[in-house]
């Protein structure tokens, strides 16, 4: 203990005694979770700097800390963005991302019908309610999505790389074409596909929004979201965003996520051949009625997803209707289920199983989801990293039971 805290009080000692240490000589190898609230400067002057901007460095947490700040390195690489900024949540980041493109009240926004539902719900309930439209269109029929964004001059394109739950692949360049001839910007949520199988920036959308809960946490154990930009100018308006609304990233999930980013790759590559193989087996399964995944589409769809998608992949994600497309049908399908886990998530080393109608899509009408193509009886299944043979086992005997 140096000389002046000696002289102190035992309870002074007590708080103080070895807080504040210089920064060690030696560099992390791994990015330290600095659990710290605030930060401090041996003058004032340097903290009406920093405070300034004209000094790099730490004020606030809620302005910034450096582990978070390592996240949002991360995906500024990994997306090949000019910039990035993460949020305690993936709809916190998707509501960060819409109100950095500075709409007004009579702007529009054309988004894909295949959103998640509480994506439309944002959309819908929290913009419409500043007077902001929303409308939609079925972002896999490019026409239909031109003739829309000329007919509603919309100011903003929302559409996921791979849709929830039908799992149908955008076509991230026709419709960046589509947004630049009305003079809109494009965000993409790339969720589904990860930067590892797909970098929208790289194909010319202006927004790349994630759930970092999903594949870049990967381990069931962590919530968070990020933005990742092609403009530095929406920087300003992203980090506005996190201070004053607040949906900070805690330090602890920031490194967890950072942690699960380190074998994306390596996840993905076995969940995707797990899927594809489970999406090939399921397609000849008697008791199954529908397959849905992305490599068992038309010749023209096959060609999207080769231009979006890493190959040679298809995604890790596979949806099915039983051939009993009931709500009952799904849930004993479920219920019967013994490894794979029941969980309203996706993105994790295990396989897990969600139905969309009471899940995802469940606040969407009944009758809007059906005319989505989301019956009573989808399950999606998001494939984890296990061993194929005891995939197939406990899928195809919890099939036999229904």
């Amino acid at each position: 203990m140096a000389d002046k805290e000696k002289q102190l009080d035992i309870a002074t000692q007590l708080v103080h005694a070895g807080e504040r240490r210089p920064t060690p000589n030696g560099k992390p190898v791994a990015t330290p979770v600095y659990t710290t609230a605030t930060f401090t400067y041996e003058t004032m002057a340097e903290v009406d700097r920093v405070f300034a901007g004209e000094q790099p460095g730490f004020i606030y947490t809620r302005y910034g800390n450096p582990t978070t700040a390592g996240l949002e390195e991360a995906l500024t690489t990994l997306e090949a963005g000019a910039g990035a900024c993460a949020y305690a949540t993936g709809m916190a980041a998707l509501h960060a991302a819409i109100f950095a493109c500075q709409l007004a009240p009579g702007d529009t926004i054309l988004a894909s019908q295949d959103l998640y539902g509480a994506s439309i719900d944002l959309l819908y309930k929290v913009f419409g309610s500043f007077g902001i439209k929303t409308v939609s269109a079925d972002f896999n029929d490019l026409k239909i999505v031109a003739d829309k964004a000329r007919e509603t001059k919309p100011r903003l394109l929302v559409a996921e790389t791979i849709s929830n739950p039908l799992l149908k692949v955008c076509d991230i360049d026709g419709c960046v074409a589509i947004a630049r001839e009305v003079g809109a910007r494009l965000l993409i949520d790339n969720t589904f596909a990860s930067p590892y199988l797909c970098q929208p920036l790289l194909h010319g959308a202006d927004l790349v929004v994630h759930s970092a809960t999903k594949y870049l946490g990967g381990h069931a154990d962590t919530m968070g979201g990020i933005v990742i930009t092609s403009e530095p100018a929406d920087m300003m308006a992203l980090v506005g965003a996190m201070k004053l609304m607040g949906g900070v990233l805690g330090v602890w999930e920031a490194h967890e996520i950072m942690r699960g980013i380190k074998t994306l790759g390596l996840r993905l590559e076995r969940q995707c051949a797990n899927a594809e193989r489970l999406a090939e087996h399921l397609a000849e399964h008697p008791r199954v009625g529908q397959v849905y995944y992305p490599s068992l589409v038309t010749p023209s769809a096959r060609e999207t997803l080769r231009r979006t998608l890493r190959a040679p992949y298809s995604g890790a994600l596979v949806s099915i209707e039983l051939s009993d497309n009931t709500r009952e049908g799904a849930f004993r399908f479920m219920d019967a289920l013994s490894m794979c886990v029941r969980a309203t998530s996706l993105g994790d080393v295990f396989t897990e199983v969600l139905h969309p109608a009471t899940a995802s899509h469940r606040d969407v009408a009944p009758a809007r989801r059906r005319q989505l193509g989301i019956s009573d009886g989808l399950v999606r299944i998001s494939v984890g990293i296990e061993a194929l043979e005891d995939i197939f086992a406990d899928i195809d005997q919890a099939l036999e039971q229904n």
